[in-house]
């Protein structure tokens, strides 16, 4: 089981590292006429800050949730190897 986590790591890594490439070909070839006016709208009420704390508040309580599971599981794998 051990050794599969650096196995799964590093090809997680190779996927992520192939794939972004390929996004962002894809978020460039879209033009200036294509842009959405809900994000037009937005910018010009000033209400893209909200949205864009609001994301990002939701992605910190993820985060430290995760980084909170990550210890308590690291405690617990400590107390059954003891």
């Amino acid at each position: 089981m051990k050794n599969s986590l650096p196995k799964l790591r590093a090809a997680l890594l190779l996927l992520l590292t192939l794939l972004l490439p390929a996004l962002r070909v894809a978020a460039q070839a879209t033009t200036t006429a294509d842009t959405p006016e809900m994000a037009d709208a937005l910018r010009q009420n000033g209400k893209i800050y909200v949205v864009v704390a609001v994301i990002t508040v939701v992605l910190a309580g993820l985060l430290l949730f995760l980084i909170s599971l990550d210890r308590k599981l690291s405690r617990l794998e400590k107390e059954v190897k003891d």
